[in-house]
């Protein structure tokens, strides 16, 4: 009995769900991300501490907990109707928005001061200054690491498979119900559908790198 052939339908959604969770979750930590890494090397205190409380939060709150603030704590606060999906979009991109922010941060402290201090010289904003002089610059040490973070991303969208949402995890949870299935053999073909989106991931990061890498 194939369990692939058998269920092929069930894999291809879940497969779907996937890489679906994982490119809206990935849009929404990269935006987030750098508007809190701004928020963070902004002149304005407030901003800063946001910024920083933000990241705190975050970081040191397990995802596991972030979920279950999502799906039961935001209805409970009357915020009711969202779909499970959305709910995981944002508990997964808020989450690691906050690792994003943290490696863009990074590669905005690798560019030399003397590059804002010019561009402050001739007139520029904070604004203008971070958007068209530092974070191009920043981009090239932080694509790296942000790939690592998407990768992680991917594979934390199983945690989605117990708060009703369509993905590999639910594959497998369904397919364990099935006592006609070998589970090792469950748990390699959905170990092989991760491998081929983390592979994916880390193809387009190296593109990425290589694209913007600095001529030699």
């Amino acid at each position: 009995m194939n369990v692939l052939s058998d269920n092929f339908a069930m894999f291809r959604e879940g497969f779907l769900g996937t890489v679906e969770l994982t490119a809206l979750s990935a849009l929404l930590a990269l935006v987030l991300g750098t508007l809190i890494a701004a928020f963070r090397v902004s002149p304005v205190p407030a901003l800063r501490v946001f910024g920083t409380a933000w990241v705190t939060l975050l970081r040191n709150t397990p995802l596991v907990l972030l979920f279950l603030v999502a799906t039961l704590g935001l209805p409970a606060l009357g915020l009711k109707g969202w779909d499970s999906f959305w709910l995981a979009v944002m508990a997964l991109g808020c989450y690691t928005s906050a690792f994003v922010c943290e490696a863009i941060r990074s590669g905005i402290n690798t560019v030399p001061v003397g590059q804002a201090e010019a561009a402050r010289s001739i007139g520029m904003t904070f604004s203008q200054t971070l958007g068209q002089i530092v974070l191009p610059q920043a981009t090239r040490t932080a694509i790296p690491p942000i790939g690592s973070l998407m990768i992680a991303l991917a594979k934390n969208t199983a945690i989605a498979s117990g708060f009703n949402v369509t993905e590999l995890g639910s594959v497998q949870k369904t397919l364990n119900a099935d006592a006609g299935y070998d589970i090792y053999v469950i748990f390699a073909w959905i170990a092989v559908c991760y491998i081929i989106i983390t592979f994916a991931i880390s193809g387009l990061f190296r593109l990425l790198e290589n694209r913007l890498a600095v001529a030699r």
